[in-house]
């Protein structure tokens, strides 16, 4: 499979690193890192204790990352409660099944429309032309943000994650942050103003606990759900495509049967999770599988090696679309667990029932190089042609 010189050299990539992590799991499932010097968690179990144990290992970097505290007000997934529980209550009732299920014919249109404009009918950029473009459009349609402004959040997102993870010493990084988080409290202020039908403006007018939140939270909060709520969906795609094409017997049955799509979605989740670690910092001194972690120290969670874990996963390493049951942890777990889960899922199989209706095959350009994103700590394919067959 071609990619760039920089990209994946791997035959399967996003899965370059799963004999290091089986090796890990039996001789060091606990292990710090001499570089960074965080710890490192490679077994299912492990991860899914120290996700779910809030108050041990906290999701507030704040004292970590001092350059970062600026990004981080109203920022869901780096509170701790009883902030965090406040704020996600504001939302909870948006992102649930019940709520997201009405959304459906819309992102079905959304969908469709962004197929028809695609220039060449035999060619699909799989990324620009519907995997980033739809989740950014749902999201922005629900947060009330104008329309002739999504191609910034690209841009941004783009320079965020130019140099790998997110960086707030770096300017470039740190000038793309800014520039979100200014163009969001400039937005905040306009629907305090003139408030316009939007979860935007439902954040403006909510209270928690009988306070306002302020300028700041909402902006935040905003950024978590922009960048979120498409970055992730976009890379889940991709990796859909990568285990198609490596698995045709996959596309196949699913297009065989359609009700088979989001059990298949979900083992991508597992077989090649789109976010690769999630980290935490200890908030008291914890003995982790026979190792002292003292307080303030980062333990990062392998997802990819958790999910491959051969003491959870029966065959981990074989991708099978009827796995059942799949306890993947790839939304993360315990009171962090994606809130957002429901909407991308709906995203998901969406998405990839259109495509499968509107194309009758799929292969990957062999003549175009695939681009994998930059971040380390995502996976997932920046930019992926394929050559389609219209059905």
């Amino acid at each position: 499979m071609p990619t760039t010189p920089d990209g994946p050299s791997d035959p399967r990539p996003g899965l370059e690193m799963l004999d290091l992590c089986r090796t890990m799991r039996d001789t060091s499932p606990v292990a710090r890192d001499p570089a960074s010097g965080a710890y490192q968690v490679f077994r299912y179990d492990d991860a899914v204790s120290v996700l779910s144990d809030h108050e041990t290992f906290s999701s507030d970097f704040s004292a970590v990352f001092p350059d970062a505290t600026q990004f981080m007000e109203g920022h869901i997934g780096t509170l701790d409660p009883p902030r965090h529980q406040q704020l996600r209550r504001l939302v909870s009732q948006v992102f649930t099944p019940r709520a997201v299920a009405q959304l459906e014919d819309r992102v079905e249109q959304l969908a469709d429309e962004l197929l028809d404009r695609v220039p060449k009918k035999t060619e699909l950029e799989l990324v620009d032309d519907i995997a980033y473009s739809l989740p950014l459009t749902v999201i922005t349609e629900m947060l009330g943000v104008p329309a002739e402004d999504r191609r910034l959040f690209k841009e941004w997102a783009d320079q965020l994650y130019a140099n790998g993870a997110f960086d707030p010493s770096d300017e470039s990084s740190a000038g793309a942050a800014k520039s979100f988080h200014d163009y969001l409290l400039d937005l905040v202020g306009q629907r305090r103003r003139q408030p316009r039908p939007g979860l935007l403006a439902d954040l403006v007018a909510a209270e928690v606990d009988g306070e306002r939140l302020t300028d700041r939270e909402i902006a935040g909060f905003a950024t978590v759900l922009l960048l979120a709520g498409h970055v992730t969906v976009t890379l889940w795609l991709g990796n859909t495509f990568l285990c198609l094409q490596e698995h045709p017997e996959a596309e196949r049955a699913l297009r065989a049967d359609p009700a088979a799509i989001p059990g298949a979605l979900e083992e991508v989740l597992r077989y090649r999770s789109p976010v690769g670690i999630v980290p935490r910092v200890t908030k008291k001194e914890v003995v982790l599988r026979d190792t002292t972690i003292e307080a303030g120290q980062i333990v990062v969670c392998s997802v990819l090696s958790a999910n491959h874990d051969e003491r959870q996963f029966d065959r981990p390493d074989t991708f099978l679309i009827d796995r059942n049951p799949n306890p993947h942890i790839a939304f993360s777990k315990g009171i962090h667990f994606c809130f957002g889960a429901p909407l991308a899922r709906l995203e998901a199989r969406v998405a990839l029932r259109v495509l499968l209706r509107r194309f009758s095959a799929f292969r990957i350009d062999p003549d175009r190089p695939m681009r994998w994103h930059p971040d380390p700590t995502m996976s997932g394919p920046k930019s992926l042609h394929l050559l389609v067959e219209p059905a």
